[in-house]
């Protein structure tokens, strides 16, 4: 018996210290997986492949569930990553979220994901699919924008609430809220017919590995010290 509750107890700190070690490296880790999965598409695409995922992803979204009534609302979704609405909401962020420049914070990174986006689909030049589209799109397919924009401004929303928010349930409710927007926008694409489902798993990739970096390296000039987020806290 001595000898099973010492494995047990093997076992447990084993598995704390890989919990902890994933912890300590989450930024890490997630780099390097998006890394290795958008390098994986990027090279069936430069192939000149159509990947089972967008043939899936078509068979779904485009021939089952399309219908007169559900477009619309797909099309006001796909407009939450529009630059109307991010001006907006970016407007309201410096307006009202502590720190010492949150507005230039969401601006900076958003700029950098569009320019990295015109980058890569410069060099990729995916055409868009074909035959299929239910609104009007120019330029390249890959990675898509409106996921790498959608994930990079409501991802880094999501960072800097679970960072700075004080820790109650609406906390995880925006958390929640924010992300499943993402995945709504990324489908959105997909149902519109103007990207295939790599080109949006793609763009969550890049986006998220970029949000590795951002939020260590340089969100945290902008937006509110430990100290000053524990006053946040504190007044909230």
């Amino acid at each position: 018996m001595m000898h099973g509750d010492d494995s047990a107890r093997g076992a447990r700190g084993i598995l704390r210290g890989a919990l902890s070690l994933v912890r300590d490296n989450l930024r890490l880790l997630v780099l390097l997986v998006c890394t290795v999965v958008f390098l994986a598409l990027l090279g069936e695409v430069l192939e000149g492949e159509i990947l089972r995922l967008d043939v899936m992803a078509y068979e779904l979204f485009v021939e089952r569930l399309r219908s007169d009534a559900f477009t619309p609302i797909v099309q006001g979704v796909t407009s939450l990553a529009s630059v109307v609405v991010l001006a907006v909401m970016a407007a309201v962020i410096a307006a009202l979220a502590p720190g010492k420049a949150p507005g230039w914070c969401v601006t900076v990174n958003l700029a950098c994901v569009v320019a990295l986006n015109a980058l890569l689909k410069a060099i990729v030049q995916r055409p868009r699919p074909e035959g299929f589209r239910l609104v009007a799109e120019s330029g390249y397919s890959f990675p898509s924008g409106h996921s790498m924009v959608a994930m990079a401004f409501f991802g880094l929303l999501v960072w800097m609430i679970w960072r700075y928010h004080r820790r109650d349930a609406m906390r995880v409710v925006w958390c929640v809220f924010f992300g499943l927007v993402i995945v709504a926008v990324g489908l959105s694409r997909i149902y519109l017919g103007v990207h295939y489902a790599s080109d949006v798993l793609a763009g969550f990739c890049v986006s998220l590995a970029w949000l590795a970096f951002y939020t260590k390296a340089i969100a945290p000039l902008f937006v509110a010290a430990d100290g000053q987020a524990g006053d946040v806290r504190a007044d909230a």
